[in-house]
């Protein structure tokens, strides 16, 4: 877990106050580690005991749903001639449509299919235009970019972060 920080107006501190709190700081999150170390020995030993089980199970659910699938697909006609869904004891069963999408034509392609809505339906033709702001940040010390930057009015900001480092061992 990483130290959260505010901001605050510095105070004065002692060394000896620094060295004390440091030290707390570091002790508390070794314990932390401990913690979750022991917590994830529990799981995975749990998580053990019940593998074979669990595996068991999903391969019983994973067949019972194919049948199922099978059945339904077969007899879709006189299952689900007025409702999409169908109710027994156990559950509902039934076919969603999924959300729509576009696919193109075998022998067509989207460049194609661009050009031709440029003629016919321009509305649905989408021009981006957006700085390639990961480019600039990258090239900001070249010698043709650097002194663009600040007349196009482009700051280039780093923020200095307070961080912490605890040994891991004593």
């Amino acid at each position: 877990m990483k130290a959260k920080t505010t901001k605050t107006t510095p105070i004065e501190i002692t060394p000896s106050q620094f060295e004390e709190a440091l030290a707390r700081y570091s002790a508390a999150g070794l314990r932390g580690l401990e913690i979750n170390k022991a917590i994830e020995a529990e799981v995975n030993e749990i998580l053990e005991k019940y593998e074979d089980e669990l595996q068991c199970a999903s391969q019983t659910s994973t067949a019972a749903f194919e049948t199922i699938r099978a059945y339904c697909a077969f007899n879709k006609k006189v299952l689900f001639n007025k409702r999409r869904s169908l109710g027994t004891p156990y559950g509902i069963v039934g076919f969603r449509l999924g959300t729509p999408r576009l696919k193109t034509e075998k022998g067509t392609s989207w460049k194609n299919i661009v050009e031709k809505l440029k003629e016919k339906l321009p509305g649905y033709v989408r021009s981006v235009d957006e700085p390639a702001k990961d480019l600039l940040l990258a090239d900001r010390n070249k010698e043709n970019v650097a002194p663009l930057l600040m007349e196009l009015g482009i700051q280039v900001l780093q923020d200095e972060l307070f961080y912490i480092e605890r040994k891991t061992a004593a």
